[in-house]
């Protein structure tokens, strides 16, 4: 009996040092150099072994692709169910050319059809947000919204940006806005009734020319082009002939134009054959004149008369 007790004891021991062995544990004599309990460590020694086993069971699934596989699947299904995209909507176009519009959609229209293997793109699949995406990469789209009218139908809402000037640089013609954005290129047989900006960097500084010709109503209708020179000022071109050159700094331009505005209006200085006006100088105002081949710049005095 009592040796047969003894077998049963020490099996019973051995099963249940089994058990505990299951248990993630720290060694004791390392537990006792930390400043918690030996319960504790040994809580936390097991958080951060399951933290471990997940993080290598997402790296198993990413790895098998089973997430990306397990939503196409979801995608099809929903397709299958009746939610196919058969068709789509455009608004908002008034410019642009509506072709990229449809080009960008049917791409990815294709995708998601050959990605579902069906015959057409369940709504599920198809990625709004790429559409969206591609849409305001071009000049003509400000903003885009692109939503899904089930069961079969995608909806593209265009913004467009509103054309405010010409841009003319390297021998070429722009569309531009009132951002300075590059809208589309404008052959110059189609050239719109639009103020015309010229040079490097000037389609930056639509905004400022608009704040200064504001500034002078009067002269604003006769204004014919803007050349932004050397990157720091304005050469005002009018339909009468003249420039006008403006000086470095948008306050400074502001005040002496607003004061050729007033002089023009009391004596009439534009349309008088004057080719140049030069406001750069502080106070001043320097004028070239027009000559004829071969006039001296200073005219001959005249000799007196023999009487």
């Amino acid at each position: 009996m009592s040796a047969a007790h003894v077998r049963r004891g020490g099996g019973g021991t051995a099963r249940a040092n089994a058990r505990k062995s299951t248990k993630v544990a720290v060694p004791k004599k390392l537990a006792k150099r930390l400043p918690v309990d030996q319960a504790r460590v040994n809580r936390i020694a097991g958080m951060a072994f399951g933290g471990f086993v997940l993080a290598i069971g997402a790296v198993v699934l990413v790895a098998l692709d089973i997430p990306a596989k397990a939503e196409r699947a979801a995608g099809t299904a929903v397709g299958h169910a009746g939610f196919m995209v058969r068709g789509y909507q455009i608004t908002g176009i008034n410019h642009m050319n509506r072709k990229l519009v449809d080009a960008v959609v049917a791409d990815e229209l294709h995708r998601a059809t050959d990605e579902s293997g069906a015959d057409k793109a369940p709504q599920a699949l198809v990625d709004v947000a790429e559409i969206r995406q591609r849409l305001i990469s071009f000049g003509w789209v400000k903003d885009a919204r692109v939503s899904r009218r089930l069961p079969d139908t995608l909806v593209i809402d265009i913004v467009e940006r509103t054309p405010a000037a010409l841009w003319q640089n390297q021998g070429q013609l722009a569309l531009i806005d009132g951002e300075g954005v590059v809208l589309d290129r404008v052959p110059v047989d189609k050239m719109p009734d639009l103020p015309l900006l010229i040079g490097p960097g000037a389609n930056a500084r639509e905004q400022q020319l608009t704040r200064i010709m504001d500034q002078v109503p009067t002269l604003k209708p006769q204004l014919a082009s803007a050349t932004w020179v050397g990157d720091r000022r304005w050469d005002l071109a009018f339909q009468s002939g003249e420039i006008v050159a403006l000086p470095e700094g948008e306050d400074v331009a502001k005040s002496v134009l607003a004061k050729f505005a007033r002089a023009d209006k009391q004596s009439g200085l534009l349309g008088r054959g004057i080719i140049r006006f030069d406001l750069r100088k502080p106070g001043q105002m320097t004028v070239r004149l027009k000559r004829a081949p071969g006039e001296p710049i200073v005219p001959a005095t005249k000799q007196p008369q023999e009487g």
